[in-house]
This record gives structure tokens, C-alpha cells and sequence, in this order.
């Protein structure tokens, strides 16, 4: 566990199965969960089997729904992100699991796949929105400083609504678009391929939690909702089965980035009504 102690901030990361973690039943109230789990697509985990029978697979993602749900609070709210031919998948064990669906995202990317001979090429990711119960405990509508597209007549004073479509994002692939924050040995190969981007975690922690919560990631990864949830002043709890990501994660905990610094999107958010009260700026300490 690492922890600050005088914000009374906790960020725990954990070297372990996640479904064999949240089968310990620790009793944590989960405020918001970001589910995303390897993608049955045949990529080589060290720690992971990712060609399954499919309903192997989400049969095992199913129960770490179910063990989610039960630990999460009335209102808590779930990001499952998948590829976008697994929707029907993803919106039927959310729904056997006992969540509710708000909001089917498109995470739009800036680069695309080549298409095949009979369908359309690939440019976005799924996330869905769900919650434990009807409504979320907390939904904070995001404004963003969102640039002005060549057909718009008039400048923007104030911003606009975060929406469903998420295009201001960029993916870290392992070409030009990756930048800085894509994480690379000594070598300059990638550490993760499926490292998810500061902005996009940043925008679910901003958009469905508050200072003080607890953020849980049963794949952590390379640790990014952490490293984001504790700059937001969130408790967070990973849990990641391969030990080298565990390090990684811990890394960037310890000593956080230019890259890894959200601060640099906060003009971005600038014109949110209560980006004060769900971004705190002044007082945030270190861990070591």
C-alpha cells in the first residue's frame, strides 16, 4: 500500500488474480470500476491464455462482473471497455450481472485498420457506462474547451458537453501517435500494447467519482488509473497478475512523469461548473 498521509489518500497495488482476489471477499466499497480486461484476440500475455472459447472467456468475465457488483456501492458506477464486435457480449452479462446501462461510448481513435474484403474498416473502441442501480451516485457533466470544426459559424465562450463520442482522445499506438507516454524499455520496445491513455482515465475518474472515493482496476496493468486517480485525489486499489507490470505501475507511482501529469489537461476542463470540488489542485503530497 502506498498512501499520502495527509490527504489520507491510499493507492494499493496488487500482485494477484483479480477474480481470485474479489473471491477473498475484502469488503471494499467500491465507488467506480474500470474494466479493461485482455480481449480473447490471440495477443501474448505472459500470464494470460487470450485465444479462449468465447464462452469461456465471458463466462469468466461474468463472474468478475458479478464479484464487482457486490462490492460496489448503490450508485456505483462500471466502464467495461471491449472491441466494438463484442458489444452484444459485453451489454448481456452487464445486464446478468445485475448492472444497468447508461451509456454506450465510442472512443473514436485517430488511426484505423485496413479493411477486410467484405466489411468496413475498425476506428473505435466500445466503453459502456453501467451502474449498481437505476441512477449513478455521482455523474459530473464534463464541459470541454472542444476546438471549433471549419463549418462552425461561431466562436465557443463557455464549451461544450462531454457526449457519447469520445474524438479528442488519442490512442497510444506504437507509432507517431504514442508520444512520451507510451512506456518503452531501454531498447525502445514497448512495455504494454494495450496501455490505455492518461486523458481517457481521467475523463471516467473526473466524470463518475469525487475526492476520497475508491477507484478499482482488477487490471491494472501498467498502473494509469492509479497513477490518475491518485493525482485526483482518489484511494485506488489494482490488481495486476503479471509482477513486471506490478513494478512498472509502482514506478510511476513513485515518481510521476511529465507525460503521466494531468495537470496539463486541466484548461481543457476549465469551463465544468464544479471542476474545483472534483479536481482539487492545492495540497497533493508524494508517496516516499
Amino acid at each position: 500500500m502506498m498512501s499520502n498521509e495527509s490527504g489520507k489518500i491510499s493507492i494499493e497495488v496488487l500482485q494477484d488474480d483479480c477474480l481470485t482476489y474479489l473471491r477473498k471477499g475484502t469488503g471494499e466499497r467500491v465507488h467506480l470500476s474500470f474494466l479493461d480486461p485482455p480481449f480473447n484476440q490471440g495477443k501474448d500475455y505472459n500470464y494470460f491464455d487470450d485465444e479462449q472459447n468465447p464462452k469461456v472467456y465471458w463466462g469468466w468475465l461474468k463472474k468478475i462482473l458479478r464479484h464487482i457488483f457486490k462490492f460496489t456501492i448503490n450508485g456505483g458506477a462500471i466502464y467495461f471497455m471491449q472491441r466494438e464486435k463484442n458489444t452484444d457480449w459485453m451489454m448481456q452479462v452487464l445486464k446478468e450481472t445485475g448492472w444497468t446501462f447508461q451509456n454506450l461510448i465510442v472512443w473514436k481513435k485517430l488511426t484505423s485498420a485496413v479493411p477486410c474484403s467484405f466489411r468496413y474498416g475498425k476506428q473505435h473502441q466500445v466503453i459502456i457506462f453501467a451502474t449498481k442501480g437505476e441512477k449513478p451516485r455521482v455523474f459530473n457533466k464534463l464541459r470541454i474547451d472542444y476546438p471549433i470544426q471549419p463549418w462552425h459559424k461561431y466562436e465557443r465562450t463557455n464549451g461544450i458537453f462531454v457526449t457519447d463520442v469520445w474524438d479528442d482522445i488519442r490512442e497510444l499506438t506504437s507509432g507517431y501517435f504514442a508520444g512520451d507516454e507510451a512506456l518503452r524499455d531501454e531498447k525502445g520496445k514497448r512495455l504494454h500494447e494495450q496501455q490505455s491513455p492518461v486523458a481517457l482515465l481521467l475523463r471516467i475518474i473526473l466524470s463518475s467519482s469525487m475526492p476520497g472515493d475508491i477507484v478499482f482496476d482488477p487490471f491494472a496493468g501498467t498502473g494509469t488509473t492509479l497513477v490518475v486517480a491518485y493525482q485526483l485525489r482518489r484511494n485506488a486499489i489494482g490488481i495486476e497478475v503479471d509482477p513486471s507490470y506490478v513494478d512498472v505501475a509502482n514506478k510511476r507511482l513513485k515518481s510521476i512523469r511529465a507525460a503521466d501529469d494531468i495537470s496539463k489537461y486541466r484548461n481543457y476542463y476549465r469551463f465544468t461548473s464544479n471542476l474545483d470540488e472534483i479536481w482539487p489542485v492545492e495540497g497533493l503530497g508524494k508517496y516516499f
